[in-house]
């Protein structure tokens, strides 16, 4: 028996990596799933790939109108939204005295306003359909604690972390359930970005650093996508009807809390 059948889900930033593994698990688990997502036609490609139960959405979560069109749109299409996954997220790392303002208000309006006011639209949505629904957010093992060169964004998964504590208690009584996933380390194309950041900033040669930081994981490697899946499956089910404001570690040992 499928855990997500008949559910209406949403993804942000689902075209690409971590979030197109949670749309593809979703499906298999029953759910239809609109790959939400700020470039069109990459959200286009992966629901196509994806088949049945997918399709693609235009979602820019710096802009509220794009917030709303793009819940409309799952509403439209199927009449109800029932689970919400914030995903879409931006990483930077610099010297605390190199920090600009362009980076940080870059990341606090996707990582931070971009998951408050999806979550709110989605929320709103939730309150007036009656029946509840799931909102998980994407926080980080950066979000545990601070890193040296990481300032921004460890404080914008903090925020994260903070904001579904906050929201959970609030949205409890309408039966939505708010709460979140801190991965760890998570292998895929965003890594050569993260990789040659911290090459420049470390002198570190290319690779160098990942190698590194996969080397620390208790596990013994770095995350996977699908590593993912089964807590967000989890989070979105009716197994998860009396959990409230918590962030899950899935990090292979790295956090524990």
């Amino acid at each position: 028996m499928t855990r997500l059948n008949g559910k209406s889900a949403l993804i942000t930033g689902a075209a690409r990596g971590i979030g197109r593994g949670f749309a593809e698990k979703y499906l298999e688990e029953g759910a239809t799933v609109a790959i939400a997502d700020i470039n069109i036609e990459a959200a286009e490609a992966t629901a196509a790939q994806l088949g049945e139960g997918a399709y693609a959405v235009p979602l820019d979560v710096t802009d509220q109108l794009s917030i709303d069109a793009a819940l409309a749109q799952v509403v439209a299409k199927t009449c109800k939204i029932d689970i919400v996954l914030n995903n879409a997220a931006l990483f930077d790392a610099a010297e605390t005295v190199d920090i600009t303002r362009e980076s940080y208000e870059r990341l606090y309006a996707v990582n931070v306003a971009g998951t408050l006011f999806t979550m709110q639209a989605a929320a709103r949505q939730m309150i007036a359909q009656g029946h509840g629904g799931k909102i998980i957010n994407m926080a980080s093992q950066a979000g545990r604690r601070g890193e040296s060169l990481v300032l921004v964004y460890c404080s914008t998964k903090a925020a994260v972390i903070s904001m579904t504590q906050s929201a959970g208690l609030n949205l409890i009584k309408y039966g939505i359930n708010v709460n979140a996933i801190a991965p760890g380390v998570v292998d895929g194309a965003h890594w050569e970005h993260v990789d040659s950041l911290f090459a420049k900033l470390e002198g570190k040669e290319l690779g160098q650093k990942k190698a590194e930081v996969e080397a620390g994981v208790p596990a013994g490697r770095f995350a996977v996508p699908a590593d993912l899946t089964g807590m967000a499956v989890f989070l979105a089910s009716a197994e998860a009807d009396y959990i409230v404001s918590q962030t899950y570690n899935v990090d292979g040992g790295q956090w524990m809390s």
